[in-house]
C-alpha cells in the first residue's frame, strides 16, 4: 500500500506523475477528492507545496503523522518553523537551483524598466511608431545599484550588474565577508546611495514593509525600485503613493503582497514593470525543483533527514 501525501497546488506533471508512481497523492486543490482527503487526514506523512503557498498551522494540526513539508520554492514565510519544529515536522526548500532565474528575472524587470520594454511593446502594436515619438531610454552602465539582502540570489543578481558596467553596493542584516562591494549601514543609506534598488531579502516578521516611505524618499525621483523578494518586504500603499507622486521614478515588480489578486492600483501605475512571481519559472529550474522535493520526501519516508531541512 503507497503511503498518503498532500499536494497543495500543482507541480509539473513530470514531477507529479513521479509522485504518483509511489505515492497516494491528495490533492487540496482538487475539489472532487475532498471526501478521500479527509478520510486520509490521519495517515498523510508528507505534504508538497510552494513557497507562495505554504501549510497553515490550521492545516498542519489536522495532519497528526505529518513528519515533513517539502516546500517547492526558498520562501518559508508561509510556514511556521518554530510551531513546525515543535511538532518534529520538517521543513524543506530548494536552495540553490533556483538562484540564477530569480537573478535573471531581476535583471530583465531592471533592463524591462530603464530601456522602456513594455511600453515599447505596446507602442508598437497599438501601431503609433512612425506618427508618434518614443522616450530615449536610459543605460544600465555606470549606474549604482543596491541589493537589499546579499544572499545567494543577491550575489548572483550583483555579478550580473557588474557585467553591465554597474557599481555595486548591499545591505545584509548580517555581515558578508566574501564580497568586495562597498556594505551601507542600513537601508535608508543603501537608497540614497543606489540608482536602483533591488529587492532580495527573506520574508519574515523582521522584513516586513523593510522598504517603507523613508526608504523609497532616499531612493528619490530618478530611482527604481526592483522586488524579487516578496510582496510583504515592501510597504505597498507608500510604494503606489512614490510611484503616483514622482518619489521614486519607476518599479520593476515580480512579487505581490496578496498573489495573484494583487491591488488593481498597480495596473494604472506610471512607469512599472509587472510579471506574476516568475522568477524561478523556467522549465529547467521547475524541474530541479521537483526533483528536490521527491528527494527530500523520499528521504523522510527512508527515514533519513531531508538533505533541505530548514527549521
Amino acid at each position: 500500500m503507497k503511503p498518503d501525501i498532500l499536494l497543495v497546488e500543482p507541480l509539473m506533471q513530470f514531477i507529479e506523475d513521479q509522485l504518483d508512481a509511489i505515492y497516494t497523492v491528495h490533492r487540496l486543490y482538487d475539489p472532487a477528492q475532498k471526501e478521500t482527503l479527509e478520510a486520509a487526514l490521519p495517515n498523510i506523512r508528507a505534504v508538497a507545496t510552494g513557497g507562495g503557498t505554504g501549510l497553515s498551522n490550521e492545516w498542519i494540526e489536522k495532519l497528526p503523522s505529518l513528519g515533513v513539508i517539502a516546500i517547492n520554492g526558498v520562501g518559508t514565510d508561509k510556514v511556521d518553523l518554530k510551531f513546525t519544529r515543535s511538532r518534529n515536522i520538517d521543513v524543506t526548500t530548494t536552495p540553490g537551483v533556483l538562484t540564477d532565474d530569480v537573478a535573471d528575472m531581476g535583471i530583465a524587470l531592471m533592463l524591462g524598466v530603464l530601456r522602456h520594454i513594455a511600453k515599447g511593446d505596446a507602442f508598437v502594436r497599438a501601431g503609433k511608431w512612425g506618427s508618434q515619438g518614443f522616450p530615449l531610454g536610459n543605460s544600465p552602465k555606470g549606474k549604482r545599484v543596491g541589493i537589499l539582502g546579499l544572499g545567494q540570489i543577491g550575489k548572483a543578481f550583483g555579478r550580473r550588474a557588474e557585467a553591465f558596467g554597474m557599481d555595486i553596493r548591499y545591505w545584509n542584516r548580517s555581515p558578508v565577508k566574501d564580497t568586495t562591494w562597498k556594505s551601507c549601514a542600513s537601508p535608508v543609506a543603501l537608497a540614497e546611495d543606489s540608482d536602483v534598488l533591488c529587492v532580495i531579502i527573506a520574508a519574515n516578521a523582521a522584513t516586513q514593509n523593510i522598504v517603507n516611505a523613508e526608504v523609497l524618499k532616499a531612493l528619490g525621483p530618478k530611482g527604481i525600485l526592483i522586488n524579487i523578494a516578496r510582496g510583504s518586504v515592501v510597504d505597498e500603499d507608500a510604494l503606489l503613493a512614490a510611484l503616483n507622486d514622482g518619489t521614486i521614478g519607476a518599479a520593476g515588480l515580480d512579487v505581490y503582497l496578496d498573489e495573484p489578486r494583487i491591488r488593481e492600483d498597480f495596473f494604472t501605475a506610471p512607469n512599472t514593470v509587472l510579471m506574476p512571481h516568475q522568477g524561478s519559472a523556467t522549465v529547467e529550474t521547475r524541474v530541479a525543483m521537483g526533483e528536490l522535493v521527491l528527494a527530500n520526501i523520499a528521504a523522510h519516508f527512508s527515514g533519513e533527514k531531508p538533505p533541505t531541512t530548514v527549521n
